[in-house]
């Protein structure tokens, strides 16, 4: 990932987990393997098809480690002058505990505020990013984005008003916008709109208080490192000289990182490209060209003599009486059989 022409603004974070701190209902409790999206009740006071204001945000574009978390707020639009006399600010300029009861005060009131927030794991924000046909975080984002509002109208609010926190040139994504839901009469797509709109700063909020929340209580999907590894991660941006060195800790040099980095960062391809390991796989006739591998699984008593030599040459399923030995790379690696043919 390039971060060029985007100034980050490093946080000093503190991801160990404290007794005493409530977790937020966004979080969760099992490995982040994939993305998930959480969302409130409507407003208990909201009336059918009372017209609504909407803020998007954002919160850990940049970090090499966890997710990237989208949060949109909303309220009905006669009472936005309510939620402004609440407190709301850029979460990026409050403290930990000021983002915090923020959000408690924003769950205290699900008579006035609904909110939802979509969680990116970092295997899917990695896996997007380096697909064979380009797709790039700027597009991730705005995917995001649109499918949190359309799952908001699909909920039956009377979206006219939304403001969004540009990525990427705003004209062009505000037109965009535009386009694609055409029943909302204002669209604003701003540079820093988390400072300037209270319903950005409060989507602001839900979006940074989860992507807290779900580092400080990160569960490694690799079970060995649960209990074993440092979680002194820093702000997890690549320029904070804490995260390099977890990053450098935390390295293996044949299996690269765990599951909470974005393997598809510079940072990382870089780290694996000078301390990794090259791994060859083994042929066991170097010169003899390999079939294609839909070949081996062709039917029974099909192909020529030729074939059906290669086709008991590579497969380890020769018969159940007499098994072949399994290649010693797979042996060592401890993988099992998914299906016998």
């Amino acid at each position: 990932m390039s971060l060029e022409d985007e100034t980050i603004d490093m946080e000093e974070a503190d991801y160990s987990v404290s007794e005493t701190t409530s977790r937020p209902p966004s979080g969760t409790t099992t490995p982040l393997l994939k993305s998930y999206t959480y969302t409130t009740p409507l407003p208990t006071d909201l009336e059918k098809d009372q017209e609504c204001i909407l803020g998007v945000d954002e919160a850990g574009r940049g970090p090499v480690l966890g997710p990237m978390v989208y949060g949109i707020c909303y309220c009905p639009l006669s009472k936005k002058e309510e939620l402004a006399d609440l407190g709301f600010a850029d979460s990026k300029t409050l403290k930990e505990n000021e983002r915090d009861n923020l959000l408690e005060v924003i769950m205290s009131r699900p008579d006035l505020i609904g909110w939802s927030v979509r969680v990116l794991s970092p295997m899917d924000i990695s896996n997007s990013m380096l697909r064979k046909d380009k797709y790039n975080l700027n597009a991730l984002a705005h995917d995001t984005t649109i499918q949190l509002i359309r799952e908001t109208i699909a909920s039956g609010v009377n979206l006219k008003e939304v403001y969004v926190d540009t990525v990427g040139p705003p004209e062009t994504y505000q037109k965009k916008l535009e386009g694609l839901f055409p029943s909302v009469t204002k669209i604003v797509v701003a540079k820093k709109a988390d400072s300037k709109y209270p319903i950005v700063s409060a989507a602001s909020i839900c979006a940074k208080v989860t992507r807290d929340d779900v580092l400080r209580h990160w569960i490694f999907a690799e079970k060995e490192l649960d209990n074993n590894i440092s979680r002194e991660f820093g702000s997890g941006y690549p320029g904070d000289p804490k995260t390099k060195s977890w990053l450098k800790a935390n390295m293996d040099p044949i299996f690269g990182y765990p599951n909470i980095v974005r393997f598809s960062w510079a940072t990382c391809k870089t780290s694996l490209d000078e301390s990794g390991k090259t791994v060859r796989w083994p042929d066991d006739d170097e010169s003899h060209s390999q079939p294609r591998i839909t070949a081996l699984f062709g039917q029974s008593g099909t192909g020529t003599a030729d074939l059906a030599q290669q086709r008991k040459q590579y497969s380890t399923f020769t018969s159940n009486a007499a098994p072949r030995p399994r290649p010693q790379l797979l042996q060592d690696m401890a993988l099992k059989n998914v299906i016998d043919f």
